[in-house]
């Protein structure tokens, strides 16, 4: 009876110890399945990632500046003879004609006398600069006060050195205003400097306004937005989506099976955050913008800028055939 027990108890340790190891066997295998599934590098995961179409774009270049507006034609008015400022008929901003008396100075000296010599305006316009005081001292060097065409105004804009080349008059420009925020006036340059400021390293365009406009006055600060090349007939994409690695670039392309290719690319120039592609790419396909350092070449990709397909009309009554039934239950 005792040895009966005891092999009874030792045949079930046996299969309590190979059930045992089963168990443990099925579960790596299947802890080992779900990590890596065969065949598949890097698992089944899907990437979500953001996509555009690739079009042809012109790229305009353009360099910022800043100018003053001022006329167009402005002159300084200078004494015809030495002497003392006795009176002034003009004031900032008065229209003066031709030959209107704007002051008069006294050229007499201690122990003479001598009439009032009259100081004209040699020409027709606004007076733009703040006349001399009353009992200045004035010889035939000193400038009175300017007159200016304020009815046509203009730009005054240094450009740096390294931009002269690209220079020439007919160059468009967006002009914007302290004054008017968010307001784009247009402008074209009309001329050009012939030499470069050595103090400054730059060289000075005049730009005149392509429309008057009231609200634009002499003396206001001006920052100019001037274009000066445009680079067209090339794929542009968006300059983040290029990923530099080894001295080359390249990008992903989503392919029609919902995977990414990987496209060594020869980039071409760059403006703002556009960027032109020379080779290997063409209109129409979509390149990924969003998500591109998360894929590799070939991987399965969610693209959420592409719509999702509709469903066919047999699915959709389906659907709302279901719909009705759940929503009718209680």
């Amino acid at each position: 009876m005792t040895q009966k027990k005891t092999r009874t108890i030792l045949i079930i340790g046996i299969a309590v110890a190979v059930t045992v190891i089963a168990v443990i066997v099925i579960n790596k295998t299947k802890k080992t399945g779900l990590m890596q599934a065969p065949g598949k590098r890097g698992g089944s995961s899907v990437v979500s990632v953001r996509s555009e179409e690739a079009t042809i774009q012109t790229l305009n270049d353009y360099v910022i500046t800043n100018g003053e507006v001022e006329s167009q034609s402005a002159i300084e008015v200078f004494p015809s003879m030495n002497g003392k400022i006795v009176s002034i008929n003009v004031m900032l901003g008065s229209h003066v004609n031709k030959g209107d008396v704007i002051a008069k100075v006294d050229p007499s000296e201690p122990g003479t006398k001598y009439a009032l010599s009259p100081v004209e305006a040699p020409i027709s316009g606004s007076i733009v600069s703040s006349p001399s005081k009353v009992g200045a001292k004035v010889s035939t060097s000193t400038a009175i006060t300017m007159i200016g065409d304020i009815e046509n105004l203009q730009i005054s804009a240094p450009v740096p050195e390294r931009y002269v080349a690209e220079l020439k008059p007919g160059l468009k420009a967006e002009v914007t205003l302290e004054a008017y925020p968010g307001v784009i006036f247009s402008a074209t340059v009309s001329r050009v400097s012939p030499v470069v400021d050595a103090a400054t390293r730059t060289k000075e365009i005049i730009l005149n306004f392509d429309k008057k406009d009231s609200r634009i006055n002499a003396g206001m600060f001006a920052k100019v937005k001037l274009y000066t090349s445009k680079y067209a007939g090339c794929i542009a994409v968006q300059k983040d989506s290029i990923v530099s690695q080894n001295d080359n670039s390249y990008l992903f392309v989503v392919n029609d099976d919902g995977t990414v290719s990987k496209r060594t690319v020869k980039t071409g120039k760059t403006v703002d955050n556009l960027i032109q592609i020379m080779d290997n790419l063409m209109t129409g396909e979509r390149v990924v913008v969003e998500g591109m350092l998360s894929v590799s070449d070939g991987a399965r990709v969610n693209d959420i800028a592409q719509p999702k397909p509709a469903a066919s009309p047999e699915k959709a009554a389906e659907d709302e055939k279901t719909a009705e039934k759940s929503g009718g239950r209680k």
